[in-house]
């Protein structure tokens, strides 16, 4: 990532987004070693900075995505019909086969997807299986670095398979499928746990730029030793955490079958509860997991859009909220909400809001609040000193057209952020002072190559995966049977419309 190192900048003729995120006044930036050095008014900056005139534009702060997958760059539009149950039994084709170049390439895709849809940083978990490896991780980290998205980049890991980890599952299965499901298995948890630590100790990122975290993917996949593993991997290296935790009702359901409790409290007994944890989706949180998460100082990325898609179901964000629980906001993977627009995140936040039966106009997530949740909320996720426009904050920026058909007119600026702007406003972005993307092309990746890579790639792994992908197929419909069966059992949360 560039940095500009004893310069000075000074954009002029901007609107900027006001911290309250509620107006968006004319205000000069003066940028200075990659952070917001003043906001200052018209005509008060410095005459011997360098000047940039963003006449015509809208600030605003990076927006930041709470949650996502590397691994999804390459899996866009696979599946129509799916829950997260048959999502989890398509795996092993939709993320088969990968070398360390289609890691790259995917995740290249999805970094660059971000920075064009005003997005400048991620909280990602790519998968590897049967484990991380360092030039899958390295190979994430250099991608972010190569189109200039900053990142936490968490190795979605698990010693259990899905199918190990779902009570009853492998039973539930033909009994030709159970011997091939049985026969998959994870990485022993020593030899996860050692990779992790072994990359800790040789991460070759800036930590500000790129840095390393953890990721239990789903509390169920793990052993009680794996967890315990887990956080004290995190504990050693201080690395932010995050997992999968109650997103769907049938691993609130599973969890509370294994273990007789939530999974959010079996996780807090396995010492992975804290303020370098968040929840990833958390649909089906109990009231008191909200109360212990906001006590023990975790977060929450809210996933609206992926928790729509797959059925499962409405996060309680406003609870989280009014609970004391950090909360920004995500888009999961390409494979699960199958794009990276943040804009369209804040837009479902809002919207889902809205939906819960009795809600009323205080407990909807309003425009300017939405937009702190997808700016602010989710940086602190990440561990970030960026969400907000003042100074001494990192100086990563989003440039909006206020020409553009999405802002004729200009009525309300945080209105217009969430209801309106699908990210085709984005003209420039600029990420710890540098230009990252200009008049919409993305200065440290060839467009055109990156796409014709990523079909080139596509072809050659739907070939490769043909016949795992039916067998999937085939085993789909008795997973989904097994996994609705679960959901019904649980009783402890409300969190659909049907109910």
């Amino acid at each position: 990532m560039e940095a500009r190192k004893n310069d000075r900048l000074l954009i002029t003729g901007a609107r900027v987004l006001a911290l309250d995120a509620l107006s968006a006044p004319h205000r000069d930036l003066l940028v200075k070693d990659g952070r917001i050095a003043a906001v200052l008014p018209p005509g008060e900056g410095p005459e011997d900075a360098a000047r940039h005139d963003a006449s015509g534009r809208l600030v605003i702060p990076g927006l930041v995505n709470g949650h996502t997958h590397a691994h999804g760059g390459l899996s866009k539009g696979v599946g129509d019909k799916w829950d997260l149950s048959a999502l989890l039994a398509h795996a092993p084709w939709i993320s088969g086969a990968r070398g360390t170049e289609e890691k790259r390439l995917s995740a290249t895709l999805s970094a660059v997807e971000m920075l064009k849809k005003g997005c400048t940083a991620a909280f990602d978990l790519p998968a590897e299986f049967p484990g991380p490896t360092e030039g899958g991780i390295f190979a994430v980290g250099e991608a972010y670095r190569a189109v200039g998205v900053r990142a936490v980049v968490a190795p979605m890991i698990a010693d259990l398979t899905f199918f190990q980890a779902i009570p009853g599952l492998l039973d539930a299965l033909p009994a030709g499928d159970r011997v091939r499901a049985e026969s998959m298995r994870m990485a022993s948890p020593d030899a996860i746990l050692a990779k992790v630590s072994e990359v800790a100790r040789s991460w070759p990122f800036p930590q500000d730029e790129v840095r390393l975290g953890i990721a239990p993917t789903i509390p169920l996949h793990g052993s009680d030793d794996f967890l315990r593993g887990c956080a004290r991997t995190a504990a050693e290296f201080g690395l932010p955490m995050q997992s999968h935790v109650a997103e769907a009702r049938f691993q609130a359901g599973a969890g509370e079958e294994r273990y007789g409790t939530t999974l959010l409290r079996h996780m807090d007994a396995m010492g992975c509860v804290g303020p370098q944890f968040s929840v990833a989706h958390g649909v089906w949180l109990t009231d008191d997991d909200l109360a212990l998460l906001a006590e023990l100082g975790g977060g929450l990325s809210h996933n609206p859009g992926a928790n729509m898609r797959l059925a499962s179901g409405i996060a309680p964000a406003r609870k989280a909220i009014r609970a004391g629980v950090s909360v920004g906001i995500g888009t999961d993977g390409s494979s699960s909400s199958d794009n990276q627009n943040m804009f369209e995140a804040m837009r479902l936040a809002a919207f889902a809001s809205r939906l819960w039966d009795g809600a009323e106009e205080e407990d909807w997530l309003g425009t300017a609040e939405t937009v702190r949740l997808a700016t602010a909320g989710s940086a602190a996720l990440l561990g970030l000193e960026t969400g907000v426009i003042e100074a001494g904050r990192l100086a990563d920026l989003v440039f909006l057209d206020l020409s553009h058909v999405n802002w004729a007119p200009l009525n309300d600026a945080a209105n217009q952020l969430v209801w309106t702007e699908d990210g085709s406003a984005v003209l420039d972005v600029m990420v710890g002072g540098a230009w990252k993307l200009r008049d919409r092309r993305v200065l440290g990746v060839d467009e055109a190559r990156l796409a014709r890579e990523a079909n080139e790639a596509a072809s050659m792994l739907r070939e490769v995966n043909a016949e795992v992908r039916r067998w999937c197929e085939a085993v789909a419909p008795h997973v989904a049977c097994h996994c609705r069966a679960l959901a019904g059992r649980f009783t402890r949360a409300k969190r659909l419309l049907a109910e």
